[in-house]
């Protein structure tokens, strides 16, 4: 429960669902993450200890590494976790991507606690370790999951998942593309798989955005926001060289970041080995990012890969004009020069695409006035408890 797009979709899902219609219990696989603090009252967290530290501080990456030595501890099968850990390791390596994170979500998933009850829909919101609990150790019904990313480049394998995904009577992609490309790499569960876009309260994100907080430095010149993770995937260290080419141009512009992650040393040297450190800012994590959103002149998403960007559509809903990588998910959140600008992700381009918005900045405020006038797509929650029926 760490503050990112996937997390934040869950609790507005979760806030949505009828308290006096449906009893609902969440089961958080690591326990741990600073947004359970914002999980609705009328939902019964099933773990029996949670630590609030973010996944994504040195203390927080401590407190996940031990839960995962708990996990290969708890419920035995020591040499079934070794040899899904080897495995998963030689399939990753036979595709020449291995992500090492992922090597441990069955050792994850086995560790997990185990419950008696029986539930009448059981949903994974993740893939990986929470796809693998639920189709293997909850009792249900039915049983629901919902793919992210882009399956083709996230690292899963066939051996990894084995054959998880027969278990599941619905597979939701948050977008198309996302769709798309599951069904690619599992074709023979085609027809399982729909679509289910995020969801956001965009009438609580517009009053959130009139909040106190926001940029507290006096800077005059153009601000340029970006929220997300600290990882690879985000793309920080094009949005850094981007930076570098607009301030060698002359503009006046500082770039801020709101997020956290692993990344954040080796980012922190590229800043300072490029002279940056009064130009992009990283900001860490807030719990009110909107009123950023607000005060921001353009919000830059670089990200290398996306499934359907939460932090996208929220500066759509507080009109900002927005600039985006031209990469699996972000392509269906904008109608490239109409309601934001698509873009190669090469420092060069991205830094163009800004300057063009630091100099018109009628056509920035148009952007801006169509990404607002977007309608969320509306019916997803009925997709959900459809299930049930």
């Amino acid at each position: 429960m760490g503050r990112a797009g996937a997390e934040t979709a869950l609790l507005e899902l979760l806030k949505q669902i009828d308290q006096d219609e449906y009893e609902i219990f969440l089961y958080v696989l690591m326990g741990q993450g600073e947004m359970i603090k914002e999980l609705p009252a009328n939902v019964r967290l099933l773990n029996q200890s949670f630590s609030k530290l973010s996944v994504l501080t040195k203390k927080g990456r401590r407190r996940m590494a031990g839960t995962i030595l708990l996990s290969f501890l708890r419920n035995g099968a020591f040499g079934s976790k070794l040899c899904s850990m080897f495995q998963s390791f030689a399939s990753m390596a036979g595709n020449g991507n291995i992500q090492v994170s992922k090597l441990l979500w069955r050792v994850a998933s086995k560790g997990a606690r185990r419950f008696e009850t029986h539930f009448d829909l059981a949903v994974a919101w993740l893939e990986g370790g929470s796809a693998y609990y639920v189709a293997d150790h909850v009792n249900a019904y039915k049983k629901a999951a919902f793919i992210h990313t882009d399956y083709i480049r996230s690292g899963y394998t066939r051996v990894m998942d084995q054959a998880c995904w027969e278990q599941y009577e619905e597979i939701f992609a948050v977008s198309e593309e996302v769709k798309r490309r599951f069904q690619a790499f599992y074709p023979e569960y085609k027809e399982k798989v729909s679509v289910f876009y995020n969801v956001i309260d965009s009438e609580s994100i517009t009053q959130r955005s009139k909040e106190e907080g926001g940029f507290s430095d006096d800077y005059d010149g153009a601000r340029i926001l970006t929220v997300g993770r600290l990882t690879y995937e985000k793309g920080h260290d094009i949005a850094i060289e981007a930076m570098m080419l607009l301030k060698n141009s002359g503009y006046m512009a500082r770039w801020y970041v709101l997020g956290e992650g692993g990344q954040r040393g080796a980012l922190e040297r590229k800043i300072e080995s490029l002279g940056l450190k009064e130009d992009f800012r990283l900001l860490g994590t807030v719990e009110n990012p909107y009123p950023y959103y607000a005060q921001a002149d353009i919000y830059v998403h670089t990200s290398r890969v996306e499934g359907r960007s939460v932090a996208i559509l929220e500066a759509q809903t507080l009109g900002c004009a927005v600039i985006a990588s031209d990469c699996c998910g972000n392509k269906e959140q904008i109608v490239n020069g109409r309601d934001g600008i698509l873009c190669a992700l090469n420092p060069h381009i991205v830094a163009d695409s800004i300057e063009r918005l630091i100099k018109d900045k009628e056509y920035r405020k148009e952007l801006g006035r169509a990404a607002k006038a977007k309608k969320a797509p509306k019916g997803q929650l009925k997709k959900l408890l459809g299930l049930l029926s």
